[in-house]
């Protein structure tokens, strides 16, 4: 999957995350990821791996581009377990 700043900022809301919680806890830098949200550059393969697996950690389920466009969710704890 491509990540889209749009869908990074959703995600991290529906986390309730700040840019700093996401770079530390996909172990980038904290300009990574507000250069990407700017739309300033697009994110290096592993960078993008690390924040997905991030955020997928957390329960964060990224939903397909369909008619209505892509979005996210989140799942519940007992989906996550």
């Amino acid at each position: 999957m491509n990540l889209r700043p749009e869908l990074c900022r959703a995600a991290r809301g529906l986390l309730n995350w700040t840019q700093d919680q996401l770079a530390a806890t996909a172990g980038v830098s904290r300009s990574t990821v507000r250069d990407f949200e700017r739309e300033r550059h697009e994110l290096q393969r592993a960078s993008e791996a690390l924040v997905l697996a991030a955020f997928e950690r957390a329960g964060v389920r990224f939903l397909p581009d369909s008619r209505e466009g892509p979005g996210v969710r989140l799942q519940r704890n007992q989906e996550r377990d």
